[in-house]
């Protein structure tokens, strides 16, 4: 959504620590980001090695490259974190991943050059979100089935408890007169949320799934607090 707007104002917010600390450092030293993502490598046991690193003891340039590679090497581009907050993606299988993609690296750098980018929970916009705003919310979706969602995006995962104080927000914040956007899965339970709103259905493609067979395009919905 960032990108394809690219308001000349604007802040990104996420909980999770390290993406957080990869924006920024793309925004911030993107020329050194650069030589230091070149020195990654497709491999296998390289993966697994860089996997096992702790990022919290890495410098914010090394831990940012180490962020892209795992992304760009790793399982279907997954992020996930099991209870102890460790990556546990496994290795992924490509005939010749891009790893460091320089020119685009740069133009998100430009893009990214006037935003204020910071590690906090959405929770925090009940206080900060005025009239006239503009907020979209990317939550983990809710699972389509038991087996179907990864909601372990940090330690402690993402769980009903967290979609029903989104969708709590997402109605102060309407009433307040902001204006409201969030993504999430087409389920019965996400509609029941969101019930008093504008729902679009959309088809986005999907590619994680451990069947083949089932990856492809799916409904999702997009839920505005304005307009029809």
């Amino acid at each position: 959504m960032f990108f394809s707007l690219q308001p000349g104002k604007a802040e990104l917010w996420d909980i999770n620590a390290e993406l957080i600390n990869c924006y920024q450092v793309i925004r911030d030293q993107v020329e050194d980001l650069i030589p230091a993502l070149s020195l990654h490598r497709y491999e296998k046991d390289y993966y697994y090695a860089l996997r096992a690193l702790d990022p919290r003891e890495m410098a914010p340039v090394q831990q940012a490259a180490r962020t892209i590679c795992l992304n760009r090497t790793g399982f279907n581009g997954l992020y996930r974190v099991n209870q102890s907050g460790t990556f546990n993606v496994p290795f992924g299988r490509y005939s010749n991943p891009t790893i460091c993609d320089a020119p685009n690296l740069r133009l998100c750098s430009q893009a990214l050059a006037k935003a204020r980018i910071d590690s906090r929970d959405f929770g925090d916009l009940r206080s900060t979100a005025r009239r006239g705003d503009f907020v979209y919310f990317d939550p983990p979706y809710v699972p389509r089935s038991a087996t179907a969602g990864f909601t372990n995006y940090n330690p402690g995962g993402f769980g009903w408890d967290d979609q029903e104080r989104l969708a709590e927000l997402f109605t102060t914040l309407a009433a307040r007169g902001v204006h409201v956007m969030l993504s999430n899965s087409d389920v019965p339970v996400v509609r029941e949320l969101y019930a008093d709103f504008t729902i679009a259905t959309v088809m986005a493609s999907r590619n994680i799934n451990s069947r083949a067979d089932r990856r492809g395009a799916v409904s999702e919905v997009v839920v505005r607090s304005y307009g029809r």
